[in-house]
């Protein structure tokens, strides 16, 4: 009997000494969240409230680092090229669907391991609050009566923003000089300073400036009025027949390990229904849309295939 037991033990211990050392709990140490805009932006004022509600959860602090520039370009690349063991996470926007067509980046979406879409946000035309117009059918006709004196800024060459000001100016019918900045608020900044005619940025982004009266929202490009502005009407309801949205999601580099992507989905999506995250994106007009990672796959390539069509449409893909 006593033999029996020293054999158990001396397998037991020459087991304990050959054994792969145990997996470390992941994430043991700080989290690194990507954004491709300048701060200040939609992007960036969703990805910082996100990222302070999934510290709680992962028990790590998360940094969000604006890498900006190249119309998104800049920031996605790091996003792909980053480290693939989780510690490095990117917000992936419109823009990765956007570049490809244009010729402007080696890689599309499926270079990405796409986690969950956060929202999606409809484009809208704001001016000046003093513009000699209040509806877009009468910044349309200002616009055809002064043909060199329009311009429009944008978060960048080919962006989201640029793209809709391009479907408005040609759904309209008018021609407008398109003004790039390194995202939307700096555009926004620009047209408050009086350096601009209009922008064509989500609601989120032109709120505070036109809730502090410097600038008023001409009309939003969606299917449906906006709850913060509801008095705002669409472009459909004045006669130009235009839907355009934006939207943001969460992506990890390709060969993340599965258990160590379960733990960020799962940490991003309560950070995402905790009720703070919530009602700041409610009051900041960022229209919550999400999808998990099966379905976010699917919308990013149909995504793909529609803004691709577009761009074609108003000249802006590569030939």
């Amino acid at each position: 009997m006593k033999r029996r037991t020293m054999l158990v033990g001396i397998v037991s211990l020459v087991a304990s000494v050959f054994a792969p050392p145990a997996m470390a709990a992941f994430p043991e140490k700080p989290i690194t969240v990507i954004c491709p805009w300048a701060p200040g932006g939609g992007t960036d004022v969703l990805l910082r409230a996100l990222s302070k509600e999934a510290e709680k959860i992962l028990g790590q602090s998360i940094t969000v680092v604006n890498q900006t520039g190249g119309a998104g370009a800049i920031g996605h690349h790091a996003i792909r090229a980053a480290r693939p063991d989780g510690y490095t996470v990117g917000m992936i926007t419109f823009e990765l669907n956007s570049l490809p067509p244009q010729g402007l980046v080696p890689f599309t979406w499926k270079d990405f391991d796409p986690m969950m879409r956060i929202n999606s946000d409809p484009a809208a035309l704001t001016v000046r609050k003093d513009a000699p117009y209040n509806t877009v059918r009468g910044f349309v006709d200002y616009a055809k009566a002064h043909p060199t004196e329009i311009t429009i800024g944008n978060s960048a060459p080919g962006s989201v923003w640029h793209i809709a000001a391009g479907l408005v100016a040609d759904k309209a019918g008018i021609t407008v000089k398109h003004v790039p900045f390194d995202g939307a608020a700096p555009a926004v900044t620009s047209l408050v300073g009086g350096h601009l005619s209009g922008v064509a940025v989500s609601v989120a982004e032109v709120r505070g400036q036109v809730q502090a009266g410097n600038l008023k929202i001409l009309g939003v490009m969606s299917a449906e009025r906006d709850k913060i502005f509801p008095e705002v009407p669409t472009f459909k309801e004045q006669g130009i027949d235009v839907q355009f949205y934006t939207w943001r999601g969460l992506a990890l580099p390709k060969g993340v390990p599965a258990a160590n992507k379960a733990k960020l989905t799962d940490a991003f999506k309560k950070a995402m229904d905790a009720p703070a995250f919530k009602e700041l994106a409610a009051k900041a007009s960022l229209n919550l849309a999400y999808q998990d990672s099966a379905e976010f796959s699917k919308f990013l390539d149909q995504n793909y295939k529609d803004v691709e069509a577009v761009m074609k449409s108003i000249g802006l893909a590569k030939k």
